[in-house]
């Protein structure tokens, strides 16, 4: 996911904010240009001629936000207001071909194939606009999405650490941030904006390290700045109730663990809880079972080979990871699911120009998948 700002940043040891170069106006302008002179249906026809694979397209939050200035969370995780999100599924509906889970699993098991320009539409985490806003657009529109959501904060009602990271940088009263894992001692700027940056800077540092460390990291900031986590209206997840509606609906519900922790940085009995508990607490609570799991973070250290293997040990179908990219038909790996992050900043033309040629138009993912910063 990214920051606030237009190019990727990062917090250096010093605790100091470096800004490398960025491609991405480049990219968008040429979106832009292709979109105005009508190029985009011509070049998803030609694509079609030699590549066929399955879009997978992944949000987290669809929230309208009249002051970004004063919202109190992650600004990097809202995906799309109101109005463009029903502009893509109205585009997607137009120009693709909207499936589910179960029309990939029916076509990966031998029976109809996808069509052509199949594309899925799938949620991390279950923030409570999921349902509110998302879920009314789809159901209005004839659509259906995978909503992954983690099963604790379904029943703590409290928001996700990474969340509340960036939550507390940005409300804190303190002046300066201290994080000696990271050598960083730095002043705190004053304004929101400036704070979004470090924060989202600070969060990828965080997610280097194993789930232990980012852990302690964050709750010794609870205590430090006394902000302890707590529900908030402004963060807050899907409860069962809305989830069986949505279901009953035609949405799809999958898992995104139980905590939202990098499986990969689990030990292996962490692991199973997280893997396990999460579809035994979905089964039990909706009318269909769980059997697609999202990886929290999803970049290329939140999960391997044994994250993959326990999660089919367990009953799951597929996964996703959160690695840009498209997946090929009708080989795609079940377990490492490749998506396409939409993003807030993502006009109507860039979001066409994505969906048409991923390719040219999406981005290279770093470690923690998402174009740069995975808060998934």
């Amino acid at each position: 996911m990214r920051s606030e700002t237009s190019s990727f940043q990062m917090i250096s040891a010093a605790g100091t904010i470096v800004t490398p170069h960025s491609e991405e106006a480049k990219r968008i302008r040429l979106a832009r240009w292709c979109d105005r002179v009508g190029a985009l249906p011509v070049l998803q026809g030609l694509r079609r001629l030699w590549r066929r694979d399955l879009r997978i397209l992944a949000y987290h939050r669809v929230l309208d936000i009249p002051d970004i200035g004063t919202f109190p969370f992650d600004l990097a995780v809202v995906s799309a207001s109101t109005l463009q999100f029903r502009e893509q599924l109205t585009l997607i509906r137009r120009r693709f071909h909207p499936v589910t889970f179960r029309d990939l699993f029916a076509a990966m098991d031998g029976g109809p194939a996808l069509p052509a320009d199949a594309i899925l539409i799938t949620f991390d985490d279950g923030y409570d606009d999921n349902y509110r806003v998302a879920f009314p657009i789809l159901r209005d529109l004839g659509m259906s999405a995978m909503f992954f959501v983690s099963t604790g904060h379904i029943d703590s009602g409290l928001p996700y650490s990474y969340d509340w990271l960036v939550h507390m940088i940005c409300m804190t009263t303190a002046e300066r941030l201290v994080i000696p894992e990271l050598g960083i001692d730095r002043a705190l700027p004053r304004g929101r904006a400036e704070r979004r940056v470090v924060a989202g800077a600070l969060l990828e540092r965080v997610k280097r390290f194993d789930d232990t460390a980012q852990q302690a990291i964050i709750s010794r900031l609870q205590r430090e700045w006394d902000m302890p986590r707590k529900p908030h209206p402004d963060c807050h997840p899907m409860n069962w109730d809305q989830l069986r509606e949505m279901q009953a609906a035609g949405m799809e519900i999958g898992s995104h663990g139980v905590d939202h922790r990098m499986l990969a940085k689990l030990s292996q009995d962490e692991l199973l809880r997280e893997i396990k508990g999460s579809k035994a607490a979905l089964d039990a609570h909706l009318d269909l079972p769980a059997e697609v799991i999202s990886y929290p973070v999803g970049g290329y250290d939140a999960y391997d080979q044994q994250v993959m293997d326990i999660a089919k040990q367990t009953g799951h179908r597929a996964a996703c990871n959160y690695i840009v990219g498209t997946n090929s038909l009708p080989t795609a790996a079940r377990y490492a699911l490749s998506r396409l992050p939409v993003e807030r900043e993502m006009d109507i033309a860039w979001f066409t120009a994505l969906t048409t040629l991923p390719e040219v138009f999406g981005y290279a993912s770093n470690r923690n998948g998402g174009q740069r910063k995975g808060s998934a």
